[in-house]
This record gives structure tokens, sequence and C-alpha cells, in this order.
């Protein structure tokens, strides 16, 4: 009880939690071009989410972010302002970039096996599955079955998207 003496109530003690969390988030570099200072910012954010993927959910959830986390979120928007991008696209930038880094994060950590175990479960799976009836997914499984390491869980894959189409929408390249 006497921790209450020092925070005003449970959501102070958790908006704490993901501060601390948040403290170690890399800011965005300004000496670097716009895509590389998010690519770099966002993959070590990633990286420290892993370490500790409770964090995901409630850095989500918090009312009451700290200031480590609003002194990131103020980098991140920016290095996205000084490249160029209004205001609005860059709330739409940073809705894309949010959902992918917490989304990848939460998502496997949500998962109720281990990655190393990905491959097997595949194989069974693709033992009950009818082929003539789901071919393109069979084809998938038999890859993550067969696949050295699996399911390819590249978290770089689908940021190095999202920093290609920002930056069409940047320069104002129509896609294809």
């Amino acid at each position: 009880m006497s921790l209450y003496k020092h925070v005003a109530d449970k959501e102070d003690v958790l908006a704490g939690m993901a501060d601390r969390v948040a403290e170690q988030f890399e800011h965005p570099a300004s000496e670097l071009d716009w895509q590389s200072a998010i690519r770099a910012s966002s993959i070590a954010a990633h990286e420290i989410l892993q370490r500790h993927p409770w964090a995901a959910s409630l850095m989500e959830s918090t009312l009451k972010p700290g200031p480590a986390r609003l002194a990131y979120l103020d980098a991140v928007i920016g290095v996205l302002r000084a490249a160029g991008f209004s205001i609005v696209d860059v709330a739409h930038a940073f809705g894309a970039l949010d959902s992918h880094l917490y989304g990848f994060v939460m998502q496997v950590a949500s998962w109720p096996f281990d990655a190393d175990e990905v491959p097997g479960i595949a194989a069974e799976m693709l033992s009950e599955l009818p082929v003539e009836r789901y071919p393109n997914l069979f084809e998938m499984g038999t890859m993550v079955a067969t696949r050295e390491g699996g399911m390819p869980l590249d978290f770089t894959f689908g940021l190095d998207l999202l920093l290609d189409g920002l930056e069409r929408r940047l320069t104002g390249v129509k896609p294809g």
C-alpha cells in the first residue's frame, strides 16, 4: 500500500512500467534521411518490444504516456514533418508504422507455441487439410512445414513496404 504514496493509482503504475520500456527506444536520428532514421528506430523498438512483449499492449492501451514515450513520439513526428509530410499524412504514417510495430509484436507474443514449433504444427495441420479445397493454403503450409526455420517472420519486410509506400506518397509517385 505504500506504493500509492508515490503514484495515484494502478494506471500510474502501469504507465510508469510502459515508460521504462519506452526509455530504451532509439529516437530516429535527425542526421539520417527520413527512411533510414525511421527504419533504424522502428527496428530498435521492435527488438526492445520482443524482449518485453507485455509492454506492447500496455503502451497502446494507456491514456497516460510518460515523458519517454512522449519524447519518442515527438521525435518520430518531427522526422516525418522535416521530410516534408503534411501533418495529416504524418498522422496516417504514424498510425501505420505503430500498427505494424505493435501488431507484429502482439501477434507473435499471442501464439500458443514457440516460433521453432511452427514447422511441426504446419505439418500436422497439412495432414488434415484437403489440398483440393485449399490449394493456396496447402502450398504455403508446405513451404512453412519444410522450410528450415519455419514461417518467415521478418518485421522488416512489412516495415520496408510501409516506408516505400510513404516515399511514393511523399514524392507523388502513383503505384503501378
